[in-house]
């Protein structure tokens, strides 16, 4: 099943589409439902005989306040050398806010003076859909609401201008997200491929198995130190083939699409815009 956020008019509204269109559940977003104790059994109804979306609506990021973003660092193995890390026995964590977050056709929009080097990396992203502390990674597999698609669009001169990656991963509206989340029960990371674009050049391509950590294994590593709760957002890291790991080195530039897809689950086309 298929859950996604549009812009209605005046308002915003979750929908389900298990195979026949997107049909309104009566939730104002994908993490406002997931917050409801019977949202499957509400998205199967929806999906069923819901109010079909109008024409009209205009597709958002389906996550809009989610407690928490976490993110993982260096989680591809080829993505590790490329970037001169050792390969980590734990997850590298670090956080996103809800305001980093942009939708699957909206522009990414920096001032000139904000970074010279703005690059792009494609990620798979679990969508939590219970609550998790202390957590087995079978109860946190179980937990996984679904996936969607993700670019940690990331202003390199800002993350190694300290030991502390925050300022240039956390970059408002700079993270794109979308275009919908699918349901865990649908789709199978180890059975897709994550792959990213810019003007049409194929930057990364990667099987989502490549994962040096599972999905299910880090939301059992954040569950150890921060309680989960539903609608949060986890990145799982980029593949090799990042602008900062070229040699030489290349970086997004104003007018440049970004395209970022996973397979199964769709397409997110952004707009780099550098305002003087």
């Amino acid at each position: 099943m298929r859950l996604a956020t549009h812009q209605l008019g005046d308002r915003t509204v979750a929908t389900a589409d298990a195979g026949s269109g997107p049909r309104c559940t009566g939730a104002a977003s994908v993490d406002d439902l997931l917050r409801r104790d019977d949202w499957r059994a509400v998205a199967r109804r929806a999906a069923a005989d819901g109010e079909p979306l109008p024409p009209s609506a205009r597709p958002l990021q389906p996550i809009l306040s989610p407690g928490k973003v976490l993110c993982c660092g260096l989680n591809y193995r080829a993505h590790i050398e490329e970037m001169g890390r050792g390969v980590p026995e734990e997850p590298t964590f670090f956080a996103k806010w809800a305001d980093t977050l942009v939708g699957p056709d909206a522009d990414v929009v920096l001032d000139a003076g904000d970074t010279e080097k703005l690059d792009w990396e494609a990620e798979l992203a679990v969508v939590v859909g219970a609550d998790l502390r202390r957590a087995s990674v079978d109860e946190c597999a179980a937990a996984i609401a679904g996936y969607t698609v993700s670019n940690d669009v990331s202003l390199r001169d800002r993350q190694w201008a300290t030991t502390q990656w925050l300022s240039g991963k956390a970059w408002d509206a700079t993270t794109p997200v979308g275009p919908a989340v699918v349901t865990a029960d649908a789709f199978d990371p180890a059975e897709h491929t994550v792959t990213c674009r810019v003007d049409g050049e194929t930057v990364q391509r990667a099987p989502l198995d490549d994962l040096l950590f599972s999905a299910a294994e880090l939301l059992h590593h954040a569950a150890r130190f921060t309680r989960l709760r539903p609608g949060d957002l986890i990145l799982t890291g980029t593949p090799a083939g990042v602008g900062a790991g070229r040699e030489p080195q290349r970086f997004l530039a104003d007018g440049q699409v970004l395209e970022t897809e996973i397979s199964g689950i769709g397409l997110l086309r952004n707009t780099i815009r550098i305002t003087a």
